[in-house]
């Protein structure tokens, strides 16, 4: 009986090597195509809404407007549905290139793309879920504007966005998705349920090496920011200097993950009865909560660049309570959780040093938070625990008061840069980091 045994053991595993041969040597497996490699091109930071923001659409068209860091052959879009308390429904999404020549919501008609979600035209994303479009084949140039224009065909809530775009995004009446100039009912400048722009990357030259890469920026405001409707984020400086003869030989793309009011430790928590209850939730997510999604997740990251902190030192006692005052101490701490999950993942990541905001008209200025800011920014230059630092301080600071912004990058606050300031922080990311 147990010789029997053996002997139906035996020619089990004989059949199951011929069934493993004839399966690695059929026509199906030897035809199978090679992955896609998809590279974010664009992106954005999603945050949920405060209970005031009653924000409805009715049988309209959401036309919106993003601009590319590098160019591709094809793309997919990312949409998201994760603040939202009831599916997202969507009827029509076209996507196509900016007609040239103008500022306004009018598309390329040669450009015209419809866009797909497995295989249908339209998609109802499930709450708290993120929806991807199936590929469309469009040449995309790189930094240059693409309008993505969504149908919202019921009522639908305006529940996930990103309410600094800095960016105008046009509602018009009906399904327009795909008319090449539309009437808008009203305009905005936000970005609403649009996350992210991927593409099949194309190489930025002859010389070029190497498949291409993106860089995530994960901040706050100072990230975010750009003069309406110029794409002036130290983000896009960025992206115009790594395709330049000093960049790596391989595209990089940049993808913009700022959003104003954000801090590393805490999600916003304004005080009863402070005014910031009307728009604290517009600040996101903490850093260390919204990393996942906002980095990891990213098509074809390698690189993160972190700039966080000046928010967790400021808003406490302002617009956030007291009991949230960080150290020093707190920030290090709290990057170094950054730091330990990039790397786990495979991925570099570069710390930035926190600007200087003495007498700011946000209130965020104390003796207290200035020597936090030292504390942090000091650890940051000397650990070695980043795999780079950009030293946005250095770069920006009055030699004669280092405490201050140099007057001539200052926005007018003492706390945000203007375009000269943004254009100077991204000379002082070293192109090194991404070679």
């Amino acid at each position: 009986m147990e010789r029997l045994t053996v002997r139906k053991r035996l020619a089990a595993l004989f059949t199951g090597a011929l069934l493993l041969g004839a399966a690695l040597t059929s026509p199906a497996s030897a035809q199978a195509p090679a992955p896609t490699t998809w590279t974010g091109t664009w992106g954005t930071a999603p945050t949920t809404v405060p209970k005031t923001d009653t924000t409805t659409f009715h049988d309209q068209t959401v036309r919106q407007i993003v601009h590319t860091s590098i160019g591709g052959t094809a793309l997919r879009i990312r949409l998201s549905n994760e603040f939202g308390k009831q599916p997202l429904e969507i009827g029509e999404v076209h996507v196509a290139r900016r007609a040239p020549g103008t500022d306004e919501p009018t598309i390329d008609p040669a450009t015209d793309r419809q866009l797909t979600f497995s295989g249908k035209s339209s998609v109802s994303i499930p709450a708290g879920a993120p929806a991807l479009s199936d590929p469309v084949t469009l040449r995309v140039p790189a930094r240059s504007d693409l309008v993505v224009s969504l149908h919202l065909p019921g009522s639908t809530p305006g529940s996930t966005v990103n309410s600094f775009a800095a960016q105008r995004s046009y509602i018009a009446a009906g399904n327009v998705t795909g008319e090449t100039r539309i009437e808008p009912q009203s305009v905005t400048e936000r970005w609403y349920f649009l996350t992210g722009v991927s593409v099949r990357a194309t190489s930025a030259g002859p010389a070029a090496t190497g498949k291409a890469s993106a860089a995530v920026a994960l901040g706050d405001s100072i990230t975010a920011d750009t003069t309406l409707g110029t794409d002036h984020r130290w983000t896009d400086y960025l992206a115009q200097r790594l395709q330049g003869p000093d960049g790596p030989r391989h595209p990089v793309g940049v993808l913009n993950k700022g959003i104003s009011g954000n801090r590393l430790l805490h999600d916003p928590n304004p005080p009863a009865g402070n005014p910031a209850e009307a728009y604290a939730a517009y600040f996101g997510e903490s850093g260390l909560k919204r990393f996942d999604r906002d980095v990891a997740a990213q098509p074809g990251v390698r690189d993160v660049l972190v700039l966080l902190g000046v928010n967790d030192l400021g808003h406490p006692g302002n617009i956030a309570p007291l009991s949230e005052k960080v150290t020093g101490q707190d920030l290090i701490d709290g990057h170094r959780q950054l730091i330990a999950r990039a790397h786990e993942r495979g991925l570099r990541i570069y710390g930035a040093t926190i600007t200087p905001f003495k007498n700011d008209t946000l209130g965020f200025y104390t003796p207290e938070n200035a020597a936090a800011r030292r504390t942090f920014n000091h650890w940051l230059r000397t650990s070695g625990e980043y795999d780079g630092v950009i030293d946005f301080d250095a770069a920006l600071r009055d030699p004669a008061d280092p405490e201050r912004l140099l007057a001539a990058y200052d926005s007018g606050d003492h706390l945000h840069t203007n375009d000269a300031g943004r254009e100077a922080m991204a000379r002082a990311v070293p192109l090194r980091f991404f070679k």
